[in-house]
């Protein structure tokens, strides 16, 4: 694979994934991924509070293929890489043929058990979450 880029669609979709070797002729309106994983920024509530992190999903699920054209008209910027993105991206393609693929009409979801707040804790997060909510007011 050639160096791993990520796209910026001009939904405001981030794909990391690598361009195919073997693109359309130069002309073509088409540009070739391969593997392409959408980049997907996902907060989690913590004991500690909100923690951000990133989650690489498989952007076209329904289908096997590995090689995916869309319309450079639909491309916004195409940028390389770090090196951090890089080695996620080569571990999560290593299995992307692998990735189930969801059953239409059903969403698989795995709820792992959460560990239980304390009591100061919990008090804690409720104040967060009440100025979270009196600035979220005062800026609408």
């Amino acid at each position: 694979m050639d160096q791993i880029k990520i796209i910026k669609l001009i939904n405001g979709d981030d794909i990391v994934c690598a361009l195919a070797k073997e693109q359309l002729p130069e002309r073509t309106p088409l540009l070739r991924l391969e593997k392409p994983l959408q980049i997907k920024y996902v907060s989690q509530l913590t004991p500690r509070g909100l923690k951000d992190y990133i989650a690489l999903i498989k952007w076209t699920s329904y289908t096997n293929d590995t090689i995916i054209t869309i319309p450079k008209d639909k491309i916004v910027t195409i940028t390389s890489a770090t090196d951090e993105m890089t080695k996620s991206y080569l571990e999560v393609s290593k299995k992307y043929e692998k990735v189930a693929m969801p059953e239409q009409g059903k969403l698989n979801l795995k709820l792992e058990e959460a560990e239980e707040l304390s009591k100061d804790e919990n008090d804690e997060f409720n104040e967060l979450w009440d100025e979270f909510r009196d600035i979220k007011k005062t800026l609408h």
